[in-house]
């Protein structure tokens, strides 16, 4: 079984189709999917809101899952069949069985569930590259945005930890739960820098924006002083023009393999953090994966918080 869509558009795109299980090529390994994890990238791919390739054949949906490697292809060291994994950079992940590319392997706790080990990938490795690549040191003052989200969250539980002081914005309903990962909350809107200064009046050290809106990144600017200062996930394509950093959202330069490394070490100390209680992973809903189009009218809809994930 996989989910696949022939064409951009909405979620009623998405189809769900049973075919062979795919061999592993040169430098691949074959996962058997126990659970998929649902991100916000995914649905924007759909849909065409993120550039992506011309469609030339039917194309798979999702990068993260978790499961037990089922297959090793040639030049895979260090794997074995039956181990269990946590996925991330699959082609395809919202499906029965999923290629993935070796380096994008994390060997899963056993004390971590299928669905925890499925929602860590995007979120985990985005947040960690982020906040190192912004230099968060030991008693800095860093501001997130959308903190309440699957990155946001998760950037502040990397935060924290780090030794820093987290401000966090999100919706007021979101306030307590911004509290019980240790973070501030302020909410976005009108006289956002105002709130920020009136919690640290001298203004923030680092801004990791998860938001994407003109407000966030404009209050970034004044509350650190320093374009470098600031990093964004969402608005990578315009990025220079306030000459800010940028991961990902849009932008034209690839990843580095440092901060590829950095995105993995971020996915595996998550999972050793969480099997041991000490990172908390979100799970708003589990569905079915013959109903990825309701997760991607979900997604879509903000209305939920918390990680979706698919079940074969």
């Amino acid at each position: 079984m996989r989910v696949l869509y022939e064409e951009l558009g909405g979620p009623e795109v998405l189809r769900v189709v049973d075919g062979p299980v795919p061999e592993a090529g040169d430098g691949e390994v074959l996962v058997e999917v126990k659970a998929a994890g649902v991100n916000p990238i995914d649905a924007k791919l759909r849909a065409g809101a993120r550039a992506s390739a011309p469609i030339t054949e039917p194309r798979g949906v999702g990068s993260d899952a978790a499961g037990v490697i089922a297959a090793i292809g040639t030049g895979v060291e260090g794997w074995a069949v039956g181990d269990e994994v946590i996925v991330t950079g699959a082609r395809g992940s919202y499906a029965s069985h999923t290629l993935v590319p070796a380096s994008g392997l994390t060997r899963k706790p056993a004390a971590l569930s299928w669905a925890q080990a499925a929602g860590l990938g995007v979120p985990a490795g985005t947040a960690y590259q982020g906040l190192r690549s912004l230099g968060v040191e030991p008693g800095m003052t860093v501001l997130i945005h959308a903190a309440s989200g699957s990155v946001g969250q998760a950037a502040v539980q990397f935060a924290r930890e780090l030794g820093a002081r987290v401000i966090g914005t999100a919706s007021e309903a979101n306030h307590d739960r911004l509290r019980q990962l240790g973070a501030i909350p302020v909410v976005y809107g009108t006289g956002l820098v105002e709130r920020v200064r009136d919690i640290a009046p001298e203004g923030v050290d680092r801004a990791f924006d998860g938001a994407g809106t003109d407000e966030a990144i404009e209050a970034s600017l004044e509350l650190t002083g320093d374009p470098q200062h600031v990093g964004t996930i969402v608005r990578g394509a315009d990025a220079p023009r306030w000459g800010i950093l940028a991961w990902g959202g849009g932008s034209p330069v690839p990843f580095s393999p440092e901060l590829r490394e950095l995105r993995a070490e971020g996915i595996r100390l998550a999972a050793e953090r969480a099997a041991e209680g000490r990172f908390d992973v979100e799970i708003a809903r589990t569905l079915p994966m013959d109903q990825a189009a309701e997760a991607h009218r979900l997604i879509e809809s903000n209305s939920i918080r918390g990680k979706i994930i698919l079940l074969p």
